[in-house]
């Protein structure tokens, strides 16, 4: 039997499928989260999981003042670091569940090239990003724009969200002509429902996605467990994201 049907079996014989987990999750992956814990809750007899979807910045400050999370999975591995250092989990909970990926886009089909060279017209009025303090997907955007020596001249046009979610609405709704955002986010779409470009690794910190348990409330490890199956994997990787 394996380690996480194990977990899973314990949970159900142990009884303890009362209370909700509590899992504070990265809104970029905010869908693959609640078809992984409807996946989970089916393995788990029933155990319920609540998600709570925000941005990392937003998280992290939540838990530091005391929010009763019981996981959370983040958008970087700076914040799962800094809790870890501080004493705020579960001693070798630490681990990465997703590899991020930013890309440029626009909802209308042939607007943005494979070079992201659309950057340089000077017509785009509004790029959204999401908010560079507290996403990390805001941070990477930040950071192309940089390395391409761009941000001087579009630092006046940025629209920030709070999370990339929101950055993704922006574009959406056409708030904004050009925004940058998670693959994750359009990938199912891609070809068919607008055009993106593909931002190269080269032009931003690797965005590796971590998690931290923060309680030991009964059913929780075994939901972390569950994450790091290659069951979790496959699914996690059909919703865009690479895997450890």
């Amino acid at each position: 039997m394996s380690r996480v049907l194990f977990a899973l079996l314990l949970v159900v014989v142990q009884g303890v499928v009362a209370g909700p987990l509590r899992v504070a999750v990265a809104s970029n992956f905010a869908p693959a989260a609640r078809a992984l814990a409807a996946d989970f809750e089916r393995q788990a007899g029933g155990q319920p999981v609540q998600l709570v979807v925000g941005s990392t910045g937003r998280h992290f400050a939540q838990i530091v003042h005391g929010a009763p999370f019981d996981l959370f999975l983040a958008a970087d591995r700076r914040r799962p670091e800094r809790l870890e250092q501080e004493g705020r989990v579960v001693p070798g909970s630490r681990f990465t569940y997703a590899l991020g990926r930013i890309v440029l886009w626009n909802p209308q089909p042939d607007l943005v090239d494979d070079e992201g060279a659309v950057l340089r017209c000077g017509h785009i009025r509004h790029l959204a990003i999401a908010n560079p303090r507290l996403a990390p997907y805001g941070r990477a955007a930040q950071q192309v724009l940089r390395r391409l020596g761009l941000m001087e001249q579009l630092q006046p046009r940025l629209v920030q969200g709070e999370n990339v979610a929101q950055a993704y609405q922006f574009v959406k709704t056409g708030n904004a002509a050009l925004g940058f955002v998670a693959y994750a986010q359009v990938h199912r779409t891609a070809g068919q429902d607008g055009s993106l470009w593909a931002v190269p690794q080269s032009l931003y910190d690797l965005i590796e996605q971590q998690a931290v348990q923060l309680s030991r409330q009964p059913g929780v490890r075994a939901f972390r467990s569950y994450l790091q199956s290659d069951r979790a994997r496959r699914l996690i990787r059909s919703f865009g994201y690479g895997v450890p």
